[in-house]
């Protein structure tokens, strides 16, 4: 089958989107809200005008602002980063972004990004190292020819722990490590490349939708709305279990379909013949291999990475420079159990970041994006319009309207710690008037941004796309019928929310 049209390439998608957002700060009025930053050494700090000036550190100043967080939060460094300071908004001159910003986006968008590039280009070494040893195909294999016949199994299962690490802690560019992996795998029990994205990224992405305990969402929402974040805790439980139960039975559906009919992939369809970026692995009996010593080791040592990945993060706030810290060691370890020459470790290593540099420049492209927007000063303007137009609305009719407007904004923001802290003590303070309590603002800020989250070209869909060569074009044919089901879902779960 001859290869069919596709769209752009992911950062040229992202450059458009770039452009447009440089359009924007010559059409939005520049603005900005006030904004209350925390510092150990000189206590409260204003920001208004970038002018800062320092106010008592008490729970009077945070009061008298509308603030509606405890002091101790701040202490505690529950809320790191500058909050908005409602009822602040000011115009400010125009500040339109010509030509010349265009080009530096991308460039200062990988300069913020370093940590996560660096990241993902050391997990391309480690992965390159681990396939030069031939056991993770040796392992794969057996576990495919175990599972034979149960494939269905592991898109259950699996789609189920990505989303409880995404809805527990917040697993997210840490995930990208498990494609290597998961492609080879799902590839032999007879799925196309989107079933390995969709239990990988909408797993994770679900977490978002669904959190109820993640720190970088839920608790930080909460805190920044001025809300327990316990508050609302068993119905963001229950949202977990429908969501996860609604999206892997349309994974599964989809799976077997292919399984039965490989011409019904969409894969197929949209982009035509793929060829896979990595290894493929043999689901015949005469071929399935009895794992030896040394391999058992390896395949140990790589299990216990990820693992040692997971519980730094869940129990010692670990982030990106001890990931890669972890990943860094794992590679040199690997590299002495194979008694690997020196020259030929740096050279296979050198080659396995390679394999991940276009990865990683799409992470830097899209923090563009944002970027863009800031200093054109127009984010501000965006959620201070919203803010108006949802204002004045019954309470069912906001919160369905707040929910598309957190899809709108999470194309421009896609952290969730930073959509927290520019918009909840906004639509905290906007939930008391409209009598919406204050649980469901956090609900709707979560929905939108896990809504968004699985189709917003300045998330980690491109870079997930990237890692297995689908085209965003068959993605969104395949994701598109499931988000309007979550859609609804999330719509009728906050209806009923403002009512109990």
């Amino acid at each position: 089958m001859a290869s069919k049209k596709k769209l752009p390439s992911p950062i040229t998608i992202l450059m458009f989107v770039i452009i447009a957002a440089a359009g924007a700060t010559w059409l939005i009025p520049a603005g900005q809200y006030n904004r209350l930053a925390y510092s150990a050494d000189t206590g409260f700090t204003i920001n208004m005008a970038n002018k800062d000036t320092v106010v008592p550190l008490t729970q009077h100043t945070l009061d008298s602002l509308q603030i509606k967080i405890s002091l101790e939060k701040f202490k505690l460094g529950a809320i790191r980063k500058p909050v908005s300071i409602p009822g602040t908004y000011h115009k400010m001159p125009a500040n339109g972004q010509g030509w010349l910003q265009v080009l530096q986006a991308p460039l200062k968008g990988i300069t913020e990004t370093i940590d996560i590039i660096l990241f993902l280009l050391i997990i391309g070494g480690f992965m390159n190292i681990f396939n030069e040893s031939g056991a993770l195909v040796l392992g794969l294999t057996s576990l495919s020819h175990n599972m034979k016949g149960r494939e269905a199994w592991l898109i259950i299962i699996l789609t189920f722990l990505f989303s409880f690490a995404g809805a527990s802690y917040g697993m997210a560019e840490e995930a990208l490590v498990f494609y290597p992996v998961m492609v080879p795998l799902f590839l032999a029990a007879g799925y196309d490349l989107l079933v390995p994205v969709a239990v990988i990224f909408a797993g994770t992405q679900l977490g978002t939708l669904s959190s109820f305990t993640n720190p970088f969402s839920t608790i930080i929402a909460s805190n920044a709305a001025g809300v327990n974040w316990s508050n609302g805790l068993s119905g963001r439980i229950l949202m977990f279990l429908l969501s996860t139960a609604l999206t892997i039975i349309y994974l599964v559906r989809y799976a077997n379909k292919v399984k039965k009919d490989p011409t019904a992939s969409i894969v197929y369809r949209v982009d035509g013949e793929v060829t896979s970026p990595y290894p493929a692995i043999s689901d015949t009996e005469a071929t399935v291999p009895k794992l030896a010593m040394r391999t058992k080791l390896l395949l140990l040592l790589f299990l216990f990475t990820f693992l040692i990945m997971i519980g730094g993060v869940v129990l010692k706030d670990w982030w990106l420079l001890e990931m890669s810290t972890l990943f860094l060691g794992s590679s040199v370890l690997l590299a002495v159990i194979l008694r690997m020459k020196e020259k030929t470790f740096i050279t296979q290593f050198i080659k396995g970041a390679e394999g991940l540099l276009s990865v990683a420049f799409i992470v830097g492209v899209a923090r563009g994006v944002t970027i863009m927007l800031n200093e054109g000063h127009i984010s501000d303007s965006i959620l201070y319009y919203a803010a108006q137009l949802v204002g004045g609305m019954p309470p069912a009719l906001f919160i369905v309207m707040l929910l598309a407007l957190f899809m709108v904004f999470t194309l421009f923001i896609s952290s969730s710690s930073g959509m927290a802290v520019l918009t909840m003590p906004i639509m905290g303070a906007l939930a008391i008037m409209v009598n919406v309590p204050g649980r469901e603002i956090v609900n709707t800020y979560l929905f939108g941004m896990g809504i968004m989250g699985f189709m917003t070209p300045t998330g980690l869909i491109l870079p997930s796309l990237a890692l297995v060569n689908v085209s965003l074009k068959a993605w969104w044919k395949f994701i598109s019928p499931l988000l309007i089901m979550l859609f609804v879902l999330c719509a009728v779960f906050l209806i009923v929310g403002i009512y109990l």
